[in-house]
């Protein structure tokens, strides 16, 4: 085995998902135990995502190589790079030291400056903070929102990226109907209320499973959040009327959201 590559905190396929506490120290044990390169996935979370710059730093791990996008320029310039830890960096620097990973668009100046400018407002501002504090308000009013609620399976997440999960029982956690497109239908209700959400599917095993994720900015303020909570909350309670049983599924029905 040359690599554990995982993502920190799983993105769109599975919903906003953090690892049980200790596992990432269990793992990079593991991979110094026996050479094994530890190479996370922060496209999604990283960068301030979680409330930290990179999602591992609280899980209490250092990667050899770490990945990152999105909120490294946040979105005003298209831009990823790779993170390397100093064995990787001389393993590189000792050989070819090239590192052939493009062409054209490697060093793009205009979206390198974008991304430091974007990281030097993050620090200067305290954005983080904020990330850390709205992210426990948005959590804490979901699930008092959704508290008890019949087919909300799960509310999880790390700084301002959550997300809810819904199922046909809360107890068994068994899902809706995958053909009933729940998720996609929480998005245009959503969007009805002037609420953009990320709907996935195939939360379980690719088919099966449906989550929303919700990711607002990190300069969102106390009252922004519940306003989300609350439009939200409408977006649900507009789908699941139509909701109904078949055969023992939960389907969606009718033309509405």
């Amino acid at each position: 085995m040359a690599a554990f590559i995982a993502e920190t905190v799983v993105g769109s396929t599975a919903g906003a998902l953090p690892p049980v506490d200790g596992y990432f120290k269990e793992i990079r044990a593991v991979c110094d135990r026996y050479g094994v390169l530890l190479i996370l996935d922060e496209v999604m979370a990283g960068m301030g995502r979680t409330g930290y710059h990179y999602a591992c730093l609280e899980d209490g791990v250092t990667p050899d190589i770490l990945a990152v996008g999105k909120g490294l320029a946040a979105g005003y310039q298209p831009l990823s790079a790779m993170l390397v830890g100093p064995q990787v960096h001389a393993a590189i620097s000792s050989g070819s030291g090239i590192l052939r990973n493009g062409q054209t668009f490697v060093n793009h100046p205009l979206a390198c400056a974008t991304a430091l400018e974007v990281q030097r407002t993050i620090v200067e501002e305290n954005l983080l903070e904020n990330v850390r504090r709205r992210g426990r308000q948005l959590r804490a009013r979901l699930e008092e929102v959704f508290a008890g609620h019949p087919h909300v399976g799960d509310v999880r997440g790390r700084g301002l990226f959550n997300a809810v999960e819904f199922v046909l029982d809360r107890a068994t956690k068994e899902p809706l109907d995958p053909d009933s497109g729940f998720a996609a239908r929480i998005r245009a209700a959503a969007i009805e209320q002037g609420l953009m959400v990320y709907p996935m599917s195939g939360t379980i095993d690719g088919r099966r499973g449906d989550h929303v994720m919700i990711a607002p900015p990190f300069i969102c303020t106390e009252e922004e959040i519940e306003l989300i909570v609350s439009r939200f909350a409408a977006a649900v309670g507009a789908v699941f009327p139509q909701v109904k049983r078949e055969g023992g599924l939960l389907m969606v029905g009718g033309s509405g959201q």
